[in-house]
């Protein structure tokens, strides 16, 4: 009998090789799905997508609520619940004001963790995981307390805190870390099988805090956060972007069992493999940066068919983009990562030629 997509994920994270290396989190930005339903001839293909992708996150199709209602009456302009404004009609988003101008927490009330979860929220939760029934579920519990800090203060204002102004900082952290945690319990009642933590720590030159400090200010705080997982006897897995190389054996330690999305701009991830595979499940990989926009189709296969044997190797590895497919990606370079990724399942598309370049 075939494996079910939840017994191939399980299997990874236990460093046990699968008849296919299973692929996650394949998914696509601007029109580049609609380029493809040419190239393939319709839309059949997503249908594939979405049960080959093994791992959903059922927060997005039940997702905690970000914004305050109504919008702050400017076109394009929104107040998030902790009070910072945001340009939402660029892309990305673009934080425009920070609720907290001064290094103080006088005055100000967080959001409770009540207030993330929208009246049919439990009811939209339900329907995602009886749509996707068989597959590796995981909730994602939001942005991290360390990206929730800078959001409220700017960026360049927060970093200058945790030198500047530590007990306040560290005050901050608390706060934010304790409400994820509220967050995080609500989740933890929902028959899935893992947590989805996100937090950008690095950028891709390596640990935005520095390690001694992160390791100071966030790392027991977010060990915390694993234990809790963890003891709920469910997996701990984290999305970070950039180079966190330096720290993983820290994550490991605290009890990060898989780690996304694995930027080969920033970190190779076969070096990665080499030196952690036996402790950690790596996902991700294929690289949005170069290989997708800029490789040729047939490098790009050749890499997930590399990623998939060198990575795949001894199990602990899930294939994914490091990025969802972004608009300027060129419709063959699209074509060539479905078919890549279909092509480790077994699966193959007949499909039309198509325009070499975009849209």
């Amino acid at each position: 009998m075939p494996m079910t997509a939840r017994a191939r994920v399980e299997a990874q994270i236990c460093h046990r090789e699968t008849d296919f290396v299973p692929f996650a989190k394949l998914a696509f930005e601007g029109d580049v799905a609609e380029r493809l339903d040419a190239g393939f001839g319709g839309t059949g293909w997503r249908g594939t997508v979405d049960a080959l992708n093994h791992i959903h996150d059922i927060t997005e199709e039940a997702p905690l609520r970000e914004w305050r209602e109504p919008s702050a009456g400017v076109s394009g302009l929104r107040i998030d619940l902790f009070g910072s404004a945001w340009r939402t009609d660029t892309r990305p988003p673009h934080l425009v004001r920070p609720t907290l101008g001064e290094p103080s927490l006088t005055g100000f009330r967080l959001p409770r963790a009540e207030e993330f979860f929208p009246p049919d929220w439990n009811d939209r939760a339900s329907r995602a995981i009886d749509r996707w029934n068989g597959h590796f579920l995981v909730a994602g519990a939001g942005a991290g307390f360390f990206e929730r800090a800078w959001v409220m203060r700017g960026f360049e204002e927060a970093l200058a805190d945790s030198a500047a102004e530590p007990a306040f900082y560290e005050r901050l952290l608390d706060e934010l870390a304790g409400l994820e945690s509220g967050i995080l319990r609500r989740l933890l009642e929902l028959p899935v099988q893992g947590i989805l933590f996100a937090d950008d720590w690095a950028d891709q030159r390596g640990i935005l805090l520095g390690r001694e400090r992160w390791r100071r200010l966030v790392l027991p705080r977010q060990a915390a956060l694993y234990d809790t997982v963890r003891r709920s006897g469910k997996r701990v897995l984290s999305h970070c972007c950039g180079n966190v190389r330096s720290i993983v054996p820290d994550l490991v330690d605290a009890g990060l069992e898989v780690l996304q999305s694995i930027q080969p701009e920033a970190m190779d991830p076969y070096a990665l493999k080499r030196e952690f595979g036996g402790s950690l499940c790596l996902w991700g990989g294929l690289g949005s940066q170069r290989m997708i926009p800029f490789g040729t189709p047939g490098e790009i296969r050749g890499e997930i068919r590399r990623l998939c044997t060198e990575m795949g190797h001894g199990g602990g590895y899930i294939l994914g983009t490091a990025k969802s497919l972004q608009p300027e990606t060129p419709t063959e370079n699209a074509a060539a990562v479905v078919e890549g990724f279909f092509a480790e399942a077994g699966v193959t598309l007949d499909r039309r030629p198509v325009e070499p370049g975009g849209s």
